[in-house]
């Protein structure tokens, strides 16, 4: 399991999309499982799931988004698993590695261009 988490500004609805298209398009097996979302006064909360097929390991991985933002501050949790096929312990997690590395590279560009 691998685990990225970020504060930031922008606009959540537009970021939610920037994400979920990068996501999409960035892998020829990657798709969006399932999501939620939820308004409580001034927050907002979204949880993205997505899957992908990993090629270095021979199986699919999973990355579980978690966008929360009031206003234009937005914090987001991001968190990948699967990708190991021992029974007891966990092996051969480049592709979550790499799952995880794209969504950062996403979030950065996304950063810099807002900034």
């Amino acid at each position: 399991m691998a685990k990225y988490e970020r504060s930031l500004t922008g606009h959540f609805d537009g970021f939610l999309e920037y994400l979920h298209e990068d996501i999409t398009r960035g892998s020829i097996s990657a798709s969006y499982e399932d999501g939620s979302q939820v308004s409580r006064g001034t927050v907002r909360i979204a949880t993205r799931v997505y899957e992908r097929y990993s090629y270095m390991g021979g199986n699919r991985v999973s990355l579980n988004l978690t966008l929360v933002g009031e206003g234009n501050n937005l914090f987001l949790s991001a968190i990948t698993s699967g990708g190991s096929q021992a029974v007891f312990f966990k092996i051969n997690t480049l592709g979550e590695g790499a799952f995880l590395d794209k969504l950062i590279q996403a979030v950065e560009h996304y950063i810099k261009q807002t900034s």
